[in-house]
């Protein structure tokens, strides 16, 4: 396995726990223990997923994760003491992948990585086959190989998550997913209130690939069933 983790929390001794746990799974583990610290290692290392905690001295968890989403999409799991609905909707709008709520489970976190990276090594492997397929929607070019979404032929700077959401709807254009089935296709484990979290990520694609994402062409939603992709002729 050997990917590597940065874990970053400002409480020793929980990077130590979790250092301690992913390393028994064969991961390989960077300790930071403030925002600005993670983010030097992540300028200097190769890092394949980030476990972040919000609160934290110098530069706050939401910050940093902002400052990584700029220039990388690899997955990041928020971990954060705050329980509340509102805390997770803030962090997962704000582009992390996954929320774990302390005091987390050891295995449900393990569990957690590794969908996390399956998803990524999937979906944004620097070496996936550049395959030639794609599927066009409109002003939508999906390139199957690469795992790229091109807007009006520039390519959509998004999440694995958000990518994973994508692939899902464009293969199947039209066709209406409920909430339940999206988050149990895309997060590979069972669902449970799923609503909410399914509803962060679609308002943040529809941010990036529509024109008024107050009235999206694209990606709709159908009330009291789910969401779908529209099939939009494609224009010659």
């Amino acid at each position: 396995m050997n990917e590597c983790v940065l874990v970053v929390d400002d409480d020793k001794e929980i990077v130590k726990a979790i250092a301690l746990l992913l390393e028994k799974e064969g991961y390989r583990v960077i300790k930071a223990y403030d925002g600005m610290e993670a983010l030097k290692v992540m300028a200097e290392q190769a890092v394949r997923l980030v476990i972040m905690d919000v609160m934290m001295p110098k530069l706050d968890g939401l910050s940093a994760m902002m400052k990584i989403r700029e220039r990388k999409n690899l997955p990041i799991i928020v971990l954060s003491a705050k329980t509340e609905e509102t805390d997770k909707i803030l962090g997962l709008s704000m582009g992390a992948d996954d929320y774990v709520s302390k005091p987390f489970h050891p295995q449900e976190l393990v569990a957690r990585v590794n969908s996390q990276l399956r998803r990524y090594t999937r979906l944004g492997d620097i070496n996936a086959l550049h395959e030639k397929e794609e599927i066009r929607n409109g002003r939508l070019c999906y390139r199957l190989g690469e795992h790229i979404l091109y807007a009006d032929g520039e390519p959509v700077k998004l999440t694995a998550t958000e990518t994973k959401i994508i692939d899902l709807l464009m293969r199947n254009r039209g066709r209406i997913f409920p909430a339940e089935e999206i988050y149990e296709r895309v997060w590979e484990e069972p669902s449970f209130a799923p609503e909410n979290t399914v509803m962060v990520h679609i308002r943040h694609i529809r941010e990036k690939i529509e024109l008024n994402p107050k009235e999206p062409e694209y990606l709709k939603v159908v009330w009291g069933i789910g969401y779908k992709m529209e099939k939009i002729e494609n224009r010659s």
